[in-house]
């Protein structure tokens, strides 16, 4: 047979159909090997799967199998059999002979009608006799159509003779049967000594180890031993029992070996034959070894906890080692490494995620902390395995109340790991009117005063408290939260003030130095352009034209600049683009009365500004997106520069009958809570642009 064909099944006929892999066969005590011009199946007898068939009057045991043989998408098939009469079958006796029939033609081996019988040999004690032995001796071997018939008379030579005298003491000895009793296989392997090392037993004194078998070969003990197995047994003090230690290399060609992430596994499986004297009763045991080295470093993690960020760390390992770092649930791309301001190395890179990133998951909120987690994984692309999970969560202390002196109240209502179905966008003060200023899938910004949306004030010893709650308040969505079987979300919400408390004001007078400064000049509003989505780098202006291609996003900030006050808000109403600087020239609208322009194929993308870093008024910043550039399907505007114009207005949040402060868009993913914004009838107008942009074909 081609040596790449390999036994991939083997099926038992008991008579019906039962198939078992060949390591199940083996571990049932059968062995089976194969080379190219041999098969061997070796079977215990009686087993589960031989059965008793009546073959011409004869009883006979029957062992029945096909061997299926694989390579590549080929597969053939070997049937392999055996039979033997059972005891006393087709044995006759007579006063003078004793007679066997043996059937000519056994049906479970010959299936065929058209054959014919060469030669018949007898023998006696395992020893072939010859024709004029036989003769001598009077044995006869001789055939009909269904049987071999062999004639022995009594008395004949290599017959014995056992003569039964009448007594009144009868002796009987009592033997009990053979009990199974599998010895037990421990593995006592150490990877590091390269060598498989298998104990088997405890057995019994009178138990002989005869050979061991691998799937593809059988070996005795003097084989085993001159290929450099080594094989010793160790008595028991009290010498009714013994323990065999067996050890093999690693090198050995029975050894098995892979390759996995770094790792090679090496396995070994061998079958022990075993012989129980005096009588030679065969058993067998069976050992699956396997052991592991690495062959490189594999890459780590480690999380530390700061003030306001996670720090990872992640170490190479090996290199050239391919690995996928997750963070949270998403894959760790060059842009989203580039957020957390990646520092790499030749040994490890490292970066810097705030706890209230979109990767990290708030565990808990308490009073004046958040409690939040980051979960970091490194995973083997090609296998899709893990090869290591960190997670830290850390304790961050955070305002997420604020109470200003004027009576203002600011507050950050933060998704929790607990909640997953809250939407942040459903939550609203005690009156539902009062919904959140800003809000994402990850938190609600709520600015109000304490004389609105709700709140009750309580008179204590000199102070007043202020109390309000931010919660769900819609019907629909309270439904949907229950259904889910989540914890009610509540965030309560407490302000604080003296009531009889004298502060003491100093000042001091100095010759004036320069001219009063005319306050009646308007607010400075700045646009500009961010490298990426964290908005922690921009475009400098000594950088223009800003040259990017066509498939890369355009970030725009729009801020109020000098503002050190909550209670002004910033709103975008128009922004469009032209190919000339003059904002009166043909358009394209990317923003219309503040919402994404609807007709745009590839609309803005609004993004929402947290109180960290450098902004600490986010009513005060603006941000979005442009994720394709509109003039895209025009081939001739191409590598021509364009602006960006917005038209801003300035507002006062706490004016809830200001329309410019109140915005309304179909998208709820890019709202703006409120009335939507008439922009004639607004008329603090404030006009920014950005350019030149030169937009490029990839």
């Amino acid at each position: 047979m081609d040596t790449g064909f390999r036994i991939a099944t083997v099926v038992f006929f008991t008579p019906e159909e039962r198939v078992m892999q060949v390591d199940e066969a083996q571990s049932n005590g059968y062995g089976i090997s194969s080379t190219p011009t041999r098969l061997v199946l070796r079977s215990p007898n009686p087993s589960r799967e031989t059965y008793t068939k009546d073959v011409a009057g004869v009883p006979m045991t029957v062992l029945s199998t096909s061997i299926i043989f694989e390579k590549m998408k080929l597969t053939t098939q070997l049937y392999a059999g055996a039979t033997c009469p059972q005891a006393q079958g087709g044995v006759f006796f007579t006063e003078t002979s004793i007679r066997w029939f043996l059937p000519r033609r056994i049906d479970p081996l010959i299936y065929s009608k058209h054959f014919r019988l060469l030669e018949a040999n007898m023998g006696v004690d395992g020893r072939k006799l010859e024709a004029t032995e036989m003769s001598a001796r009077n044995y006869s071997l001789t055939f009909d159509d269904l049987y071999v018939i062999v004639e022995i008379p009594i008395g004949a030579a290599g017959c014995h003779i056992r003569t039964t005298l009448t007594r009144y003491k009868a002796f009987l000895p009592v033997e009990t049967p053979l009990q199974l009793q599998p010895p037990q296989v421990t593995d006592a392997t150490v990877p590091k000594e390269k060598m498989f090392k298998a104990l088997i037993g405890l057995v019994g004194f009178d138990v002989m180890l005869k050979n061991i078998s691998s799937p593809s070969e059988v070996l005795s003990l003097a084989d085993c031993i001159g290929r450099g197995f080594k094989v010793f047994d160790l008595m028991s003090p009290n010498g009714c029992s013994k323990v065999y230690t067996v050890e093999v290399p690693f090198t050995d060609r029975v050894v098995g070996q892979r390759k996995e992430m770094g790792v090679t596994i090496y396995t070994l499986h061998l079958t022990f034959g075993f012989l129980v004297l005096p009588k030679h009763a065969p058993f067998t045991a069976t050992a699956y070894l396997r052991a592991k080295l690495e062959d490189i470093a594999l890459p780590s993690v480690s999380v530390s906890c700061g003030d306001k960020n996670f720090y990872v760390i992640v170490k190479y390992g090996t290199k050239g080692f391919n690995f996928q770092t997750i963070m949270g649930k998403r894959m760790l791309t060059g842009s989203l490494a580039q957020q957390y301001g990646i520092m790499a190395n030749d040994t490890h890179f490292s970066l810097i995620v705030p706890f209230s990133a979109a990767d990290a998951t708030v565990e808990a909120v308490e009073l004046s902390s958040i409690k939040s987690r980051l979960d970091v994984t490194l995973r083997y692309p090609k296998t899709n395995k893990t090869i290591e999970v960190f997670s830290l969560a850390c304790n961050f202390i955070t305002k997420l109340i604020e109470c200003f002196p004027n009576g203002t109240i600011t507050a950050i209502a933060i998704t929790l790991e607990s909640v997953p179905s809250l939407n942040p966008r459903r939550l609203t003060l005690r009156n539902s009117a009062c919904g959140p200023t800003y809000s994402n899938d990850q938190y609600a910004y709520f600015v109000f005063t304490a004389n609105s949306c709700g709140t009750t004030r309580k008179f204590l010893p000199n102070m007043m408290l202020y109390e309000n709650e931010i919660s769900v308040t819609d019907g629909l969505e309270l439904r949907k939260l229950s259904q889910s079987k989540e914890p009610e979300f509540e965030l309560k919400v407490f302000c604080y003030y003296d009531i009889n408390t004298n502060q003491a004001i100093g000042f001091n007078t100095r010759p004036r130095r320069s001219e009063p400064y005319d306050a009646r000049g308007e607010m400075q509003v700045e646009m500009r352009v961010a490298l990426d989505d964290s908005y922690s780098v921009f475009q400098r202006v000594e950088d223009n034209p800003i040259t990017k291609y066509l498939q890369q996003p355009l970030y725009f900030e729009v801020e109020l600049m000098g503002s050190c006050n909550p209670k002004v808000s910033l709103e975008l109403a128009y922004c469009w683009v032209t190919l000339e600087e003059d904002k009166m020239s043909p358009r394209w609208n990317l923003i219309v009365n503040g919402c994404a322009n609807s007709r745009d194929p590839h609309p803005v993308i609004f993004h929402s500004v947290l109180p960290k870093g450098r902004v600490h008024y986010p009513s005060n910043v603006k941000r979005f997106e442009v994720p394709m550039f509109a003039f895209a399907e025009d081939k001739d505007n191409l590598n021509r520069p364009v602006f960006v114009h917005c038209e801003v207005v300035i507002c006062d949040v706490r004016n809830p009958v200001d329309a410019a402060c109140n915005v309304q868009c179909s998208d709820q993913d890019n709202t703006m809570n409120g009335q939507k914004l008439a922009v004639s009838d607004y008329p603090g107008f404030k006009h920014v642009t950005s350019g030149p942009i030169i937009i490029m074909s990839p």
